[in-house]
């Protein structure tokens, strides 16, 4: 069960929509099932007499006294909205069950507390099968106005409470900071328009691929201009700095011009301020130079992202969720240097964790700064090292899963249900891009008497899991990987135990894949010895040593 508060101004007009047909002829049966006062309440739904223009004269009966004190000003937003919708699925619900979750939500929102006398008057709504519209006008009896701060929370909270009484699907708790939602206006216009995203939404993934990747405030607003977005800073009257940000959609507006949306509205981390914490307003990063290897940055996110899983474990909560955000601009720039149709999957999976990536606790960025420059640094890879970017995703969707358990055992109902889909989506591009290379590794499997050595080295190794990899479908496809990993210098007996030492293999599903992944990542030693040695500055030449003058040079040319 979802409620949505929002506020407005005009009585008349809310209840010119809510008996209307509606923008698609959606409203079937339009009628009021519960109110302040059921005799008090002309329903235009039901009563042929009553009219749009006399309910709301009933319910602005208390609006209109305030304002007569004000000097005739209408205290401004006085109109509370409220819908209540039911999740998909849902059983039907009757009319008077409709009318105690009203009554419940404007208790708890504080709108009309039990027993309360001169609370502000208010009816309820219901048009269709799954949900009812609840209007109030928040102006009591006694002229003051109603105690609504954090309404929307405690609406969600009574509907939770509702929908374990009333047995119907539990519903993810919220914290408060999950990113406003697109009204019933934006999703209309979109579908005008035949766009499947709102421009709130649109400019919302734009914002987050867009902070992922840059080094500074000042970068973030020319990157999203370069988009065709257009950037309102908002300067501070007293010391002429920016203090906030507005961003419109290209196209997006209304009588001529456009609809801007503050930063803090398409999310809670992307205000200037917060943006700030994790970004410089100048570029203080050098930019990134052409390296000898070119596959080093994803080496060293891999790296990070192991370090990651460290600081889950660690206790530590603002440590952990700060590598949560950093976590969530490296699934933006993964997506943007992987190429490939399971490209889409992984941006998939970087929107979904966009809402995991924060939460109640406050995130210590400092602590996570390698996870997030080696993250930035991925953004500039012009070289899809292939196995290697596959082996990321892997490493990548097993953090999700590790992100999602996190959130769980802290009640974040919401991040945790983000960072499960982030995990599906990550699991499915795996499998496209990392099951075509499995089979080639397996059919390229070395000789059996090598294969027959490594076996041995891995019941040296790992004596305790070694029956269970040999017995993983992919332990073919990681000899291949043992062979390519010997030629590269490694030992491979002490590269299992190396490798397996990394994180624990009793939980893991298929341990020889696991291992295959975490081999693939390590890096060249010949070739980084051979770049070693090219790049030592050259031993200058040996200079003579100055030969003594001689006592006798006449003796000394003529041997010569």
């Amino acid at each position: 069960m979802v409620p949505d508060v929002s506020t407005g101004s005009s009585t008349l007009g809310l209840i010119n929509y809510l008996f209307s047909k509606g923008r698609r002829d959606e409203h079937t049966d339009p009628h009021i099932v519960a109110a302040w006062d059921m005799a008090g309440a002309p329903d235009p739904g039901r009563d042929p007499e009553a009219t749009y223009t006399r309910l709301a004269r009933r319910l602005d009966h208390h609006v209109d006294l305030r304002t007569r004190e004000l000097g005739g000003r209408k205290p401004p937003q006085h109109v509370w909205h409220c819908p209540v919708r039911t999740a998909p699925g849902d059983r039907y619900l009757t009319d008077t069950e409709w009318a105690e979750v009203s009554r419940r939500v404007v208790a708890a929102t504080g709108i009309a507390p039990d027993g309360d006398e001169k609370a502000c008057r208010w009816i309820a709504v219901r048009h269709a099968d799954d949900h009812i519209h609840i209007l109030a006008t928040t102006i009591r009896a006694d002229g003051r106005r109603p105690r609504t701060n954090r309404d929307g929370w405690r609406a969600q909270r009574e509907c939770r409470k509702i929908e374990a009484e009333f047995g119907l699907r539990r519903l993810k708790s919220g914290d408060l900071t999950a990113p406003r939602t697109p009204t019933g206006a934006e999703r209309a216009k979109a579908e005008r328009q035949g766009r499947e995203q709102t421009a709130r939404e649109w400019l919302r993934e734009q914002a987050y691929a867009v902070a992922a990747a840059v080094r500074s405030i000042d970068e973030y607003f020319t990157v999203l201009r370069s988009l065709g977005i257009q950037v309102r800073p908002r300067i501070g009257p007293e010391t002429g700095e920016v203090t906030g940000y507005s961003l419109a959609a290209p196209g997006d507006t209304t009588g001529g011009q456009p609809i801007w949306y503050g930063g803090s509205s398409l999310a809670p981390d992307l205000s200037y301020n917060r943006l700030c914490e994790r970004l410089p307003t100048q570029d203080l990063f050098d930019r990134p130079q052409l390296v000898a290897d070119p596959v080093e940055p994803w080496h060293r996110v891999e790296t990070a992202i192991r370090h990651t899983h460290a600081a889950l474990a660690s206790g530590d909560d603002a440590m952990a969720q700060g590598h949560l955000d950093a976590f969530g601009d490296a699934l933006h720039n993964l997506a943007l240097a992987t190429h490939g149709p399971h490209q889409v999957e992984l941006r998939a999976a970087a929107r979904a964790f966009n809402r995991a990536r924060r939460s109640a606790i406050r995130a210590d960025h400092q602590a996570a700064s390698a996870l997030r420059q080696a993250a930035k640094e991925l953004a500039y890879a012009t070289h899809d090292p292939g196995g290697l970017a596959i082996a990321l995703i892997f490493a990548a969707l097993h953090l999700a899963r590790a992100a999602a358990n996190w959130h769980e055992q802290r009640g974040h109902e919401q991040q945790a249900a983000a960072a499960e889909e982030a995990f599906r989506h990550l699991q499915a591009g795996y499998q496209q891009a990392g099951e075509p290379v499995l089979a080639d590794l397996t059919r390229r499997a070395p000789r059996t008497v090598t294969v027959r050595r490594f076996e041995q080295d891995l019941r040296a190794a790992l004596p305790d899991h070694a029956d269970r990899i040999l017995t993983d479908p992919a332990w073919p496809a990681l000899t291949t990987t043992l062979a390519r990993a010997e030629t590269a210098g490694h030992n491979p007996r002490h590269l299992l135990a190396e490798v397996a030492a990394q994180r624990e293999l009793d939980t893991a599903g298929q341990p020889a894949e696991v291992l295959n992944w975490r081999i693939t990542v390590q890096p060249n030693k010949r070739a980084q010895a051979a770049r070693s040695r090219s790049t030592r500055p050259a031993t200058p030449a040996p200079q003579p040593t100055p030969t003594a003058v001689s006592e006798r040079p006449t003796e000394r040319s003529r041997h010569r």
